[in-house]
Order: C-alpha cells, then sequence, then structure tokens
C-alpha cells in the first residue's frame, strides 16, 4: 500500500461573510499519522471537508495518489435512527456495495466482513441490530465500514472520543498499523497527550497556520505555550491531559 502525499497551498475558505479559513498553507507526508488540532471553530473540519472535495475554497489542494485512490472516513459518531431494523452485517452490506441487501453479499465481500468483524472485534455481534449496540461498539462498526474497500488514505474526525480505554487501544493500534503499512491518516484530534504519542506530524489550525511540525518540537515553541499556557511539555511524558484538553475547547 502507498498513501497519498498532500498538499495545502494558500487555501482559503468562506461561509457566507465569515472567513473560515485564510492562507494555509502546509504538507502531510505518506505513510504518516499526521494529526489536526486547534480550538472549536477555528477550521479543522471545514478544512478537511475542502480536502475531500465537500466545500469550495480557494487556493490549492495537491493529492498526490498511487494507484489506491480509496478514502477511508470515520467520524466522532454516527447519525442514524436507532429504531431502524439494520443489523450489523445489514450496515456493512449497504455501505459497501451497490447491489440491494436482500441479495445478499458476493463471497468476496461476506470473506472481507468476516476478516474485518473479527479484526475489530465485533465477530459476535454481526447479526445484533445497530442500535442495540454500545457507542463504542458501534464506533468499531464505523471503522469497519471505513475499510472496505481497503483504502489508502484513512480520515479521522475525533473517532475516539466516547471509548472505553480497551476499544480505544484497539483502534489505536489498528491505525498505527495502517500508517506502518504505508498508509496516510489524516486525524482531527483534541487529546494532546495522545498527539504527542502518536503523531508524525501535527498542524494547528486557528483560522491560519499557528503550529506545524513534528510534536516534540512545536510543543516546546514559544508559540506553543502562548497557546497552552497552563501546559507543561513535561506533563505531556507524565500522561496529564486535563489542561491540554481544557485549552483546546476554548
Amino acid at each position: 500500500m502507498q498513501g497519498p502525499s498532500i498538499n495545502f497551498k494558500n487555501v482559503g475558505l468562506n461561509l457566507g461573510n465569515t472567513q473560515v479559513l485564510e492562507d494555509v498553507s502546509f504538507s502531510i507526508s505518506p505513510a504518516t499519522i499526521h494529526c489536526i488540532i486547534g480550538a472549536n471553530g477555528g477550521g479543522k473540519t471545514s478544512l478537511i471537508r475542502a480536502m475531500l472535495g465537500q466545500m469550495p475554497h480557494t487556493g490549492e489542494i495537491e493529492i498526490n495518489w498511487g494507484e489506491n485512490r480509496t478514502v477511508g472516513y470515520v467520524p466522532q459518531h454516527l447519525e442514524f435512527d436507532k429504531t431502524l431494523p439494520v443489523s450489523v452485517i445489514d450496515f456493512l452490506t449497504m455501505a459497501t456495495q451497490r447491489r440491494p441487501v436482500f441479495l445478499g453479499q458476493s463471497r468476496q465481500r461476506r470473506q472481507q466482513i468476516t476478516e474485518l468483524l473479527e479484526k475489530f472485534g465485533l465477530s459476535d455481534k454481526r447479526n445484533d441490530k445497530l442500535g442495540s449496540l454500545s457507542g463504542g461498539e458501534r464506533q468499531r462498526a464505523v471503522f469497519v465500514q471505513a475499510f472496505m474497500p481497503a483504502p489508502s488514505l484513512l480520515v479521522l474526525d475525533e473517532p475516539m472520543t466516547g471509548l472505553d480505554v480497551a476499544g480505544g487501544l484497539m483502534l489505536l493500534n489498528v491505525v498505527r498499523q495502517f500508517a506502518t503499512d504505508g498508509g496516510t491518516v489524516v486525524w482531527i484530534n483534541h487529546d494532546i497527550t495522545q498527539v504527542n504519542e502518536v503523531a508524525d506530524q501535527l498542524t494547528y489550525v486557528n483560522k491560519t497556520i499557528m503550529l506545524d511540525g513534528a510534536p516534540g518540537e512545536v510543543l516546546q515553541s514559544g508559540t506553543a505555550q502562548k497557546l497552552f499556557p497552563t501546559l507543561l511539555f513535561s506533563d505531556l511524558h507524565a500522561g496529564t491531559s486535563n489542561t491540554a484538553a481544557e485549552a483546546l475547547q476554548s
């Protein structure tokens, strides 16, 4: 697998009379985990939507694909009617093939679903109603869907929110392995401690670029001290993340 590199060149974005992004320029390398951080309302999600071709923008966003141009996307949580009688297997079938669900899955797709359900610890939930799953189990089901077909670019929008420790570690290991195997990960993340541990690069977006580089370097800069006045870099190694999370939410 070879994930794409992505170049943002002087990207700007307006919603009505409000300028959401201005002169945003940075690069994402292939086969890396690149975390996008910043205060709420700073334009992170708008930037990702522009990258995916969902929002008009100025400037240029260049995605340098290899042979595989598939994008896997995982939102913060799945929005759906929990009363719908849709099983996990139905959800995955609807999301990943064009033929009607009542015709079943092709042999190849059935094998792929089985392998991914096992990988994400959902083998015993395949026939359960999607609405009956816990929030963490549903999020794992969304991860399964994001890997069908196998992507080269994985886009994550705070996917760990609400997960228990075991579920979070499982998904974190999957993401790390994906990048190790050559895939590119673009991850909107509010947890500075986690970003420091897993990201190869981070970019702080608040209308424009405030920080960009390796976490171990940029989080010790003078700009980082202004953005996180209560955060000590030593706290990151000690696993203290409350002040960081509060700073990002402000």
